[in-house]
């Protein structure tokens, strides 16, 4: 752990470069045994595979991922993506989407203690959150965290239904800005496609301009409306 955290350290010190801080939150129940994981894990794989090829991106994002199914892990903290290996997902157990959501919020607060620290700065951080299914656990006080941070423009939430059996209306509460996106496992490449590009555009832009927050939120409504069209082609 010592290591780890040195490594990180020296890491931001080397490379001040504004950050693009992306929480990724999977849903690896049991309903996700199948083609559904398969193309899940294909799609994380396809997604850290772009990052690292944009010149930009593979020096300013930064990706954890959190699974809920057998209980709640974090398969990757933040740090460079470089020395990042993606493990395979395997699905399995119930749906604890609220203990997930706020181990992805206290992941991200983490990362932008230790960014201000270094004098590191950083872009509004985002939380992808995907299921094919509802939560079942609490997710109240889940709910109510990212609430508060997206009116406050602390946190953008990506919300991603996954096939026909999961919940959009508890979904969608947990942010007040952006409907969820109904998708098929097949389209999760395409998905993540998008998120690629998203990390890049936000990563060419500058912390302090007033629209970088919004360009996430933007291309996601974008993304919505042409979703037929452009990933159902």
């Amino acid at each position: 752990m010592a290591d780890d955290l040195k490594l990180r350290l020296d890491e931001l010190t080397d490379n001040p470069t504004a950050r693009v801080p992306v929480c990724i939150a999977l849903d690896t129940s049991g309903s996700m045994h199948g083609q559904k994981i398969d193309e899940l894990n294909a799609a994380v794989s396809t997604f850290f595979r772009a990052i690292r090829e944009d010149e930009m991106a593979s020096i300013s994002a930064e990706i954890a991922v959190v699974t809920f199914g057998n209980g709640v892990t974090k398969i990757l903290d933040f740090a460079g993506i470089e020395r990042q290996r993606v493990p395979a997902l395997t699905a399995g157990g119930l749906t604890p989407m609220g203990q997930a959501v706020e181990m992805s919020l206290d992941m991200l607060e983490q990362a932008k203690r230790v960014y201000s620290d270094l004098g590191v700065d950083y872009f509004q951080p985002w939380l992808v959150l995907m299921t094919d299914g509802e939560a079942t656990d609490d997710v109240t006080t889940a709910v109510q965290r990212c609430k508060s941070m997206v009116k406050n423009r602390k946190l953008t939430v990506f919300p991603i239904a996954i096939g026909k059996h999961a919940n959009l209306s508890k979904l969608g509460q947990f942010t007040p800005r952006l409907k969820p996106i109904r998708i098929e496992a097949i389209d999760l490449k395409k998905f993540f496609s998008w998120l690629s590009k998203s990390v890049n555009a936000v990563s060419l832009s500058n912390p302090g301009d007033t629209q970088s927050a919004g360009l996430g939120e933007a291309a996601f409504n974008k993304m919505a409306v042409d979703w037929d069209t452009a990933f159902k082609s």
